[in-house]
């Protein structure tokens, strides 16, 4: 914008800016909010002024910093063309497949034309070295450190080239050189095929340093400062110099290599940009900004404070409607515990109107007369703040009818906008009806109780008059045999010695149903049973004179088949025994049915799975009766379930729950042709363990 044009506007502007200046004071109620408006006024021009000059200053800067970061890109660009070059040149020295003098010429020629490059050795598959060429422009720099010392990071980045079929780059390593000081360093790896076969490697020693002075130094670091970092920031190689300035500019970019990633790093000074760049047309402009977005800002000042107020009439409507809702009575106290605010849940609860508890200090009106004073106590330490906030605690109200209820009282500080308590909220939950429905659920868990007491014994009674059946049956045969014996008048002393025998087993039987009643007696009360060592024979021996008793009457065989060297079993003998005898009387008692010609009964006792901490010993009973069929398979060990007249359904249903209370399985399968096996296992006591 030119000076005339300039002078022309001025006045212009000045027109205007009065003219609504005059109309803005003239809607202003008082000189005081005129003031005010012009405070206002001269403060958003010179802020106006002032955000115009510094953003001109930042988009200098701004452009500074776009310039640098535009240099390191093209460094980055550049660099990365140099190394491409390098490798084609490599690759064309292993094209020829040279002799070792031919490679050494060339590689000294390689060499001489780039300064970056150290060393290139030329490697077999085994990457053992075959010829190498150090540069002439420079000591070697292996000669203080082998080479083996720091071929680790060159084997890796051999192996990932061959795995590529491309060159790689290792890690930047430190090599400390005979001068006291040390270089940066990094290897590439490029892996010589010819026909899909590989035939060595090429390896060249790169110096960061003289990477960047020789690629980057004369083209980018004669303003700036270049250097290869880390990503933590600490530096590698540094090239360039810096020029003095007032203001440091730096940039940053990554240098993907394959295997490697290098950080490049441009720092460059430049000077602070001009104060004031074209500042009469950014003041012209700024001010005409400034003056209409005040009058936008005033219209929309009177449309937010209009919305607000709008907004905070629906929010306390909305908070109203939500405190009458609720069925939690809310009550507020201030300091000194007058009440300041109660919702109509309260009231209702209390039985009394708002107007009737606002502003009533202690004793409240809903307070039982006999509790008064303990309440009083209570109110002075929560109000001295020596109760812990916000726990509950029980108490007892009354209605205006006289009628007492329990309620939950939670009271927290009641904090102003400014941080300051003035007063504490209380929350008030009717809990009368749960503590009816408690009282309720109490009296219903005393019945179960009760009920299960009656289950327990008529549990007891059902197992003990099954139990109890095989030994009583034993006694009173052996008891008529007896009888039978003694009417005979010409008795001979073997006839004696058998009265004698059954008197005895009498007595056995006897003993063993008084065992059967403790037993039967502990489980039902599910207690720990005694269990012992047993050998399987001597169980087999318990009951064989009651099995083969039934199987003299039912005209059935009875095979036993026992292992040799047994180990014992741990059990209660008792219960296992009796459930020997259920299934060989079930077995029995399957047999004992029309068509069924042969009878035999099978007892077998073997060694079941075992291992070095565990063993089991398993036991069958194998009829050859009629079987069981499928709809009577599935509810074979159902209590009270039975498919015989005179059965209580309680025999197997008692049979599993004693063997897995041993820790043992009880199942069955069918025989071929015709009969089912019973199986179940007990845990053995190994030898070892009886020993110890």
């Amino acid at each position: 914008m030119t000076a005339p044009a300039l002078q022309r506007l001025i006045p212009t502007f000045k027109a205007r800016t009065l003219a609504w200046w005059l109309a803005v004071e003239n809607a202003m109620p008082g000189g005081r909010g005129r003031r005010s408006l012009w405070v206002a006024l001269i403060a958003l021009v010179m802020a106006v002024l002032v955000t115009l000059v510094w953003l001109a200053g930042r988009y200098e800067a701004s452009q500074l910093q776009a310039e640098l970061e535009r240099d390191t890109a093209n460094a980055v660009s550049d660099l990365r063309t140099q190394l491409s070059r390098h490798v084609q040149a490599l690759q064309g020295l292993q094209s020829s497949l040279p002799s070792e003098a031919f490679w050494s010429l060339e590689a000294q020629a390689l060499l001489r034309e780039n300064r970056d490059m150290l060393r290139i050795e030329w490697r077999d598959t085994t990457l053992n070295l075959k010829q190498s060429a150090d540069s002439t422009l420079r000591s070697p720099v292996f000669e203080r450190v082998r080479r083996t010392e720091t071929l680790s990071e060159t084997q890796q980045a051999c192996q990932r080239a061959q795995r590529s079929s491309g060159p790689n780059y290792s890690r930047s390593y430190y090599l400390p050189q005979t001068d006291g000081l040390g270089i940066e360093v990094m290897d590439m790896c490029l892996p010589n095929t010819q026909g899909g076969v590989l035939l060595g490697y090429t390896v060249v020693t790169y110096g960061l340093q003289e990477l960047l002075g020789a690629r980057l130094g004369e083209s980018f670091g004669r303003r700036n400062e270049i250097s290869f970092t880390e990503p933590d920031g600490t530096r590698l190689a540094i090239s360039g110099t810096q020029s003095r300035g007032l203001r440091v500019f730096t940039a940053q970019q990554l240098v993907d290599l394959p295997g490697n990633t290098l950080v490049l790093r441009m720092d460059g000074r430049r000077g602070e940009p001009d104060l004031f760049p074209n500042v009469l047309t950014a003041l012209v402009t700024g001010m005409s900004i400034a003056l209409v977005t005040v009058m936008v800002l005033l219209a929309k000042d009177s449309r937010r404070r209009l919305k607000a107020e709008n907004d905070l009439a629906e929010a306390l409507a909305f908070r109203k409607a939500m405190e009458d809702s609720l069925v939690t009575g809310l009550r507020a106290r201030d300091l000194e515990g007058r009440i300041t605010y109660v919702n109509p849940a309260f009231c209702q609860m209390v039985g009394l109107t708002s107007e009737q508890l606002t502003g009533k200090l202690a004793p409240m009106p809903y307070w039982p007369p006999e509790m008064v004073d303990e309440y009083k106590q209570r109110q002075a330490i929560r109000l001295a703040g020596n109760a812990p906030p916000r726990e509950g605690f029980e108490s007892v109200f009354m209605r205006a009818d006289g009628t007492r209820f329990e309620v939950l009282i939670i009271e927290a500080p009641l904090i102003s906008g400014q941080g300051q308590q003035t007063g504490w909220m209380g929350a008030v939950i009717d809990i009368s009806e749960q503590r009816r429905i408690e009282e309720l659920s109490r009296a219903s868990q005393e019945r179960l109780q009760a009920t299960a007491r009656l289950a327990t014994v008529g549990e007891m009674a059902s197992l003990l008059s099954h139990e109890l059946n095989q030994p009583l049956a034993a006694i009173a045969s052996y008891a008529n045999g007896s009888l039978n014996l003694l009417k005979d008048p010409a008795a001979v002393p073997q006839t004696l010695d058998d009265v004698h025998m059954a008197l005895r087993r009498i007595a056995e039987q006897a003993g063993r149903a008084g065992k059967v009643i403790n037993s039967v007696h502990d489980f039902v009360r599910r207690r720990d049973q005694a269990r012992e060592a047993v050998a399987p024979v001597a169980l087999l021996d318990a009951i064989a004179p009651l099995v083969n008793l039934q199987a003299r009457k039912l005209q059935v065989k009875v095979h036993t088949r026992i292992d040799p060297k047994l180990p014992p079993v741990l059990c209660d003998r008792t219960m296992v025994e009796q459930v020997l005898l259920n299934l060989a009387r079930n077995g029995m008692q399957a047999m004992d049915q029309p068509g069924s010609n042969e009878r035999v009964l099978v007892l077998q006792v073997r060694r079941a799975a075992s291992n070095a901490e565990h063993g089991w010993v398993e036991f069958s009973v194998s009829d050859v009766g009629v079987g069981i069929g499928e709809d009577v398979a599935g509810q074979l060990f159902t209590p009270f379930f039975t498919t015989k007249a005179e059965g209580m359904g309680l025999g197997l249903s008692l049979c599993r729950t004693v063997v897995e209370q041993h820790g043992g399985h009880l199942s069955f399968e069918p025989l071929t042709p015709r009969g089912t096996v019973f199986r179940f296992t007990l845990p053995a006591v190994l030898l070892d363990k009886i020993t110890a």
